[in-house]
């Protein structure tokens, strides 16, 4: 009997550690750790960006921990620090960026990668020579101009504050047009408005 409902309490503990979370665009993802505030905050962020994060195939895993030096992710898991997201908003940036790490993870062929690397003005894709600074890597100015590409935002923490960031790497709407191109990805801020919509409603009849 004991040992049924010690079994009972460490699923129900895995459960607690482990929500998930689906949404409509959002992404399919579930928590491990982090305060119910930390957790909205990624949901929030996730939210805030008009990209498509089903395009992800996989689902993640978003681990939230005290004193992470840096953000970072690897495929199906992202590591993001509670303190940061302890800052609201400004933490929203960065939850974008880290979720883009797993579009470039899992949703870009070798050909999309092979050209993208030339069009973000990296050198290689992602970390092939180590020795080369961080701007050299196609995939970490992927994750930064994707983060500003589809929240431009003047609150978004990756808005480039010169050429040089790699946010600024393409521009917003080149870059949402070739991402729409490579997999599919809808652009939502660049959509063009139908006829029908631009239409004046005509009143009732009566």
């Amino acid at each position: 009997m004991l040992l049924r409902l010690s079994t009972r309490l460490a699923a129900v503990v895995v459960a607690l550690a482990i929500t998930p979370t689906a949404l409509a665009s959002g992404g399919n993802y579930v928590f491990a750790g982090g305060t119910a505030s930390e957790r909205q905050q990624v949901t929030q962020a996730l939210e805030a960006s008009s990209f498509d994060w089903n395009l992800v195939p996989v689902q993640v895993t978003i681990h939230i921990a005290r004193d992470i030096p840096l953000s970072y992710s690897t495929p199906g898991q992202t590591w993001l620090d509670a303190g940061l997201l302890d800052s609201g908003r400004f933490s929203w940036g960065v939850v974008q960026m880290e979720y883009a790490q797993q579009v470039q993870y899992t949703a870009l062929s070798a050909q999309a990668r092979s050209q993208l690397t030339g069009m973000l003005g990296a050198k290689q894709w992602c970390y092939d020579d180590p020795s080369l600074a961080g701007g050299a890597n196609a995939c970490e100015r992927f994750a930064a101009t994707l983060a500003w590409s589809y929240w431009p935002s003047a609150d978004n923490s990756m808005r480039p504050a010169g050429s040089s960031d790699w946010s600024a790497s393409m521009s917003p709407r080149a870059f949402r047009t070739t991402l729409a191109q490579l997999i599919g990805a809808p652009d939502r801020l660049d959509a063009p408005v139908s006829a029908a919509a631009l239409r004046t409603p005509r009143p009732p009849k009566r």
